[in-house]
């Protein structure tokens, strides 16, 4: 008979609820927790008497155990900050979050951001043309409203309150087109400290000073007792040893203009190419794909051209430009998105209000090339059908106007959402039917339904077999009465 002990008793509680702690202390109790043979009830226990922060200077921050950082969770609110500051602070592959809609609510009344960097002089000309982008919004958004009225009688079994708010969506997405990218808005997140301090150091080397100013807030705000508690005794500061650490992440900066001056001095003048709007490539050269990666952000070249190009390098230009992408690199330092591959990439123009729908997928990585409005604009069919064409037309030559006067980036923040720019999705397959199938449904917005569309009917042209797995709506069928 063996002498060893039973591991547990067959009676024993096997899962346990944690209730919230402070972060750091939660972090420390799970990182204890793992490297003892201790319950988790003793594991809280001793973190209540020992100081999280030395654990976490030593291990995180010294050792470099970064899925310590993992443990704990943040939650943490931006108010009154840019539509475009909004993208900035999104754009983290691991991350859990909300912000408001541009679809369900009226912005006529909320201003704008003013880009904090603007003189007197600019600022006066930005907000003029803000105003006008804004006034016509109000105006297209009532005209809308009443077109759909015509166009959609309430059935019998719909509630007018129903029939209103669901006429007012509709008509919120026609209007939004004209929202100007430094609308203000409200993110909610949710994120591990490891997150935290990555979307703070890459907030404070961001080309936008509004964002740089946040990434300062950002820290801060982890340094402090919580705005919003819901436990009296959850009133001590959320991050406090993260918020000495965090840096600006000066690497990307300095990889863009390195890259920036490297694509100046050995690229051929770009060639006029006719490229569809959704442009599907395999990519199966990695080098050449990684080469058209690093370069796509820092040009206005479609990847397409870009891949091409590469893929008829000699060895040692590709490998020049990969040093020059990597010289900047400090030992600690990660790879930067660009070096993960995958089997599809999708080349999009598409709106700016599509964009940012479309954005939240994270299972993909994403790059974009500079806001624009060279690539032009999105009109909606019922913008000249409830005759609004003049007064949208008018806005959008004031905003191009108002832009050429101004500096950038701070110009970037007048774009309409319904300027056209261009974004790159890589992913695997499953991932791109998920998008498709998904963003292409009748509740959605007809913007990202119809790059919806489009993914699956590119997929069909370069792999009919897997093309034709992907479920998508098409555009055309359409219940503009359901939310």
């Amino acid at each position: 008979m063996s002498g060893l002990p039973a591991a547990e008793s067959a009676t024993a509680k096997r899962v346990l609820a944690v209730a919230p702690m402070p972060p750091e202390k939660l972090a420390y109790a799970l990182a204890r927790y793992s490297r003892s043979p201790d319950s988790i009830r003793d594991s809280v226990e001793w973190v209540r008497t020992h100081d999280s922060a030395k654990f976490l200077e030593s291990f995180y921050f010294q050792y470099g155990h970064a899925s310590i950082a993992d443990l704990g969770h943040v939650t943490i609110c931006f108010e009154g900050v840019s539509e475009i500051a909004a993208t900035e602070i999104e754009d983290e592959q691991l991350w859990d979050g909300q912000a408001r809609s541009s679809r369900y609510q009226d912005f006529s009344k909320s201003g704008v951001i003013v880009p904090p960097e603007l003189t007197a002089q600019e600022r006066a000309i930005y907000l003029h043309a803000a105003e006008q982008m804004l006034d016509a919004y109000t105006e297209v958004q009532k005209r809308a409203f009443t077109q759909l009225q015509q166009d959609l009688p309430r059935p019998a079994e719909m509630k007018e309150d129903a029939y209103r708010r669901n006429l007012a969506a509709r008509a919120f997405d026609v209007a939004r087109y004209l929202l100007p990218f430094g609308i203000p808005t409200g993110v909610g997140q949710v994120t591990s400290i490891r997150t935290l301090e990555k979307q703070i150091a890459r907030l404070k080397a961001s080309e936008f000073q509004e964002a740089r100013e946040i990434g300062e807030e950002l820290g801060q705000a982890c340094a402090q007792a919580p705005d919003c508690v819901w436990d009296a005794a959850m009133s001590e500061p959320v991050a406090p040893t993260l918020a000495r650490h965090a840096e600006a992440e000066e690497y990307p900066r300095q990889m863009r203009a390195d890259l920036t001056e490297w694509a100046k001095q050995h690229l051929p003048p770009p060639e006029r190419r006719t490229v569809p709007d959704v442009d599907l490539t395999e990519a199966t050269d990695h080098v050449a794909d990684l080469c058209a990666t690093l370069l796509y952000p820092v040009t206005e070249r479609p990847y397409g051209e870009l891949y091409e190009m590469a893929q008829s390098w000699a060895s040692a230009k590709q490998q020049d430009l990969l040093s020059v992408a990597l010289q900047g690199r400090a030992r600690r330092d990660e790879l930067p998105r660009h070096f993960r591959s995958a089997p599809f990439v999708l080349d999009i123009v598409m709106d700016i209000g599509a964009y940012r729908d479309l954005h939240r997928h994270r299972r993909c990585q994403q790059f974009r090339q500079q806001y624009t409005n060279t690539l032009g604009y999105e009109t909606p069919d019922l913008v000249a059908k409830c005759g609004a064409g003049r007064i949208y037309a008018d806005a959008l030559r004031a905003a191009d106007e108002a832009i050429a006067k101004l500096p950038q980036p701070a110009a970037q923040y007048l774009l309409p959402f319904a300027a056209r720019s261009r974004f790159l999705f890589k992913l695997d397959f499953a991932e791109l039917e998920y998008i498709a199938r998904l963003r292409s449904g009748v509740k959605g917005h007809f913007s990202y339904r119809k790059v919806a569309w489009e993914m699956k009917q590119a997929l069909e042209r370069l792999d009919p077999m897997l093309g034709e797995l992907v479920q998508a709506t098409p555009p055309w069928i359409e219940d503009p009465l359901k939310r």
